[in-house]
């Protein structure tokens, strides 16, 4: 990331202008606060690591210590290494993330875009309703909760997120709801600690890469008790799908995404076709998969043990 002498901290949004045109904060793009806490945050390590390199490249003049190039966006290499990224971004968003869903502010397409928007949610909502998913269901990168409210009361619902923040929301819309839920921070990549009888993700699958999609659904799969359901939501490449300015590659493997302060994150964002999704989970040991679409955004995804 290049030099800059005025800018929105990565983590927290503080405004902040450095004092010297090598000050290590405008390499990394965090604030002094931020920078001092590096050592307690994977996010912030990896942005000092790379700004010292950057920094220490500038000052001998591109000469000997010229850091390996970053791979180009989009690599295997680079979705495998988004992780700690993604974590920052989704906490980052959190205060905004249910305008994607709402269509509000940037997400807001235009009546004839947000009319088919709202008929494919409403097309989700009734599916996942009509699933036969009951007792003890684990919703695995839960987020800001808006399906929680839904599976709560289907059964006993433990949700889970690596990040606070939006969990945070979800009890809110649960206590608002009066709906309850075990909620607990708990990364999706993390081994069960017991047999459920549903395990779901919405918008999840996505973000996995490639290369670790057997992976994870082998960790569902272990998830489950036999006769179990996994149930998912998750994109299609539709061009009006995010906001106007977040352009949609059903190709790249890596996407671009800004916050509406303006802040920029890289995250994973594979759009899955329902054929390999079925093909994978059936290789993974599911007995049977389906895997169908709504009419422009979504898939919806469902396998039984």
């Amino acid at each position: 990331m290049v030099f800059r002498a005025t800018f929105d901290c990565l983590w927290c949004g503080t405004p902040h202008a450095v004092r010297a045109p090598d000050d290590l904060e405008g390499y990394a793009q965090l604030c002094p606060a931020c920078v001092g806490r590096a050592g307690e945050n994977g996010f912030l390590r990896f942005r000092l690591k790379a700004a010292l390199a950057e920094r220490s490249a500038a000052l001998a003049g591109q000469a000997s210590v010229e850091p390996p190039p970053e791979p180009a966006l989009g690599s295997a290499a680079l979705a495998e290494d988004l992780s700690v990224e993604m974590q920052a971004y989704y906490a980052a968003r959190a205060a905004e993330y249910d305008d994607w869903y709402l269509r509000r502010g940037r997400y807001s397409r235009g009546p004839v875009h947000d009319l088919a928007w709202n008929a494919d949610l409403d097309a989700a909502t009734l599916w996942l309703d009509g699933l036969p998913v009951r007792g003890e269901i684990v919703e695995l990168a839960a987020g800001t909760g808006w399906w929680s409210t839904l599976l709560a009361g289907k059964g006993v619902l433990s949700i889970y997120d690596v990040n606070e923040a939006p969990l945070d929301r979800a009890r809110e819309r649960l206590l608002a709801h009066g709906l309850r839920a075990h909620i607990h921070v708990r990364d999706a990549w993390a081994e069960p600690d017991r047999l459920v009888d549903a395990v779901f993700c919405g918008f999840w699958l996505s973000h996995v890469p490639r290369r670790r999609l057997a992976e994870f659904l082998g960790l569902v799969r272990r998830w489950l008790r036999p006769g179990g359901t996994f149930a998912f939501i998750d994109s299609r490449p539709d061009p009006h799908s995010g906001a106007a300015d977040q352009p949609v590659s059903a190709e790249e493997e890596v996407s671009s995404r800004r916050l509406a302060d303006g802040r920029e994150f890289r995250v994973v964002k594979v759009y899955w076709q329902p054929d390999e999704l079925e093909a994978a989970l059936r290789a993974a040991g599911f007995a049977t998969a389906e895997v169908r679409t709504t009419s422009r955004f979504f898939l919806l995804g469902s396998a039984r043990v």
